[in-house]
C-alpha cells in the first residue's frame, strides 16, 4: 500500500511539474536596453500603456520576469513610456510563436564613460543579460543615449568610436558575434535646445550615424520628426512609440543585408 502511494504521488508532482513548465515558454527571443534616460523612457503613463502583451516578459529589478506593461525601466521613479516596449510588441506580433523578454538596463542621466567595457553600467548590464540568457538566446541590443555628451565639443567628435567600443564588447562578452545591434539619433530638438546645454547634439548624431560603417550588423534609427515632451530633452510618449516602430524597422531591416541600416 505505501509502495503504491508512493507511486500515485510521484505522478501527481510529475504532472504539476509539467503543467509548469508547460506555463512557461521554454527559450525567450531576448533583447537588451542599454543607454539613458531616453531608453529608459520618461513619457507619461497611461493606464492603457500600463497593459502587458501576453508574450512580452520583462527582466525586473529583482532579476524575475514578470508580465507587464509601461514602464519597464526602473532607473529613477520617473521612469514612463520608452521605446522597448512598443519595439517588444511588434516583434512578438510579426513572430506568433516566439515571446520576447526584455533586459532593461538604461540608467537616466549617465554617460557613455559608464557603459564602456569594464565600467560599472556596463559590468551591470552585462551580469543581468547573462541571468537572462538561461532563459533564451539574444536577439538584438537596442541602445540611446549621447545627451550627455552633447554639451562637449571633445566628447561629441569621439563619440562614434566609443559606441562602436560599447557594441563590440557586449558582442564579445555576450558571445554574440554578430547580435544586431540598433543606435537611435538624438532628438533634433536638442539642436536648438535653450541656454546652449545641447550645442553639440547634431555632432553626436553624425557620430551615430557613422556606426554601420564602423561595425557590421548594425543600424541607426532617425528621430526625425519625434516631439520633446516639454522640458526640450525627453521624447513624449507618442514619440517613444513612434521610436519604438522605428526600431523595430531597423531590426527587420538587419535581417536582409541588403537594406538601407538607416531608419
Amino acid at each position: 500500500m505505501k509502495h503504491l502511494q508512493s507511486l500515485a504521488l510521484f505522478c501527481i508532482l510529475l504532472l504539476a511539474g509539467s503543467f509548469v513548465t508547460a506555463a512557461e515558454p521554454a527559450s525567450l527571443d531576448l533583447f537588451l536596453l542599454v543607454g539613458q534616460s531616453n531608453m529608459a523612457g520618461r513619457g507619461v503613463v497611461t493606464d492603457a500603456d500600463r497593459q502587458p502583451h501576453p508574450r512580452v516578459l520583462v527582466l525586473n529589478q529583482d532579476n524575475t520576469w514578470v508580465s507587464q506593461g509601461e514602464p519597464i525601466h526602473f532607473d529613477k521613479p520617473i521612469a514612463g513610456v520608452g521605446p522597448g516596449f512598443t519595439f517588444a510588441k511588434l516583434v512578438a506580433e510579426q513572430n506568433p510563436g516566439a515571446t520576447v523578454g526584455l533586459i532593461p538596463c538604461a540608467v537616466g542621466g549617465t554617460p557613455i564613460s559608464r557603459w564602456k567595457p569594464g565600467a560599472d553600467l556596463y559590468q551591470q548590464a552585462l551580469a543581468r543579460a547573462r541571468i537572462a540568457l538561461k532563459r533564451g538566446r539574444l536577439k538584438g541590443i537596442l541602445w540611446h543615449q549621447g545627451e550627455s555628451e552633447s554639451g562637449s565639443e571633445a566628447k561629441s567628435v569621439i563619440y562614434g568610436r566609443l559606441l562602436a567600443e560599447v557594441a563590440t564588447g557586449f558582442r564579445r562578452d555576450l558571445n554574440a558575434p554578430e547580435v544586431p545591434f540598433i543606435a537611435g539619433e538624438l532628438g533634433e530638438f536638442l539642436y536648438v535646445r535653450s541656454a546652449g546645454k545641447s550645442p553639440y547634439a547634431r555632432v553626436v548624431n553624425e557620430q551615430i550615424n557613422l556606426l554601420p560603417t564602423l561595425i557590421p550588423k548594425a543600424s541607426v534609427v532617425r528621430s526625425t520628426g519625434l516631439a520633446h515632451k516639454g522640458d526640450e530633452l525627453h521624447f513624449d510618449a507618442d514619440a517613444q512609440k513612434e521610436f519604438g516602430k522605428r526600431y523595430f524597422a531597423a531590426f527587420q531591416s538587419l535581417q536582409s543585408p541588403a537594406t538601407n541600416p538607416v531608419r
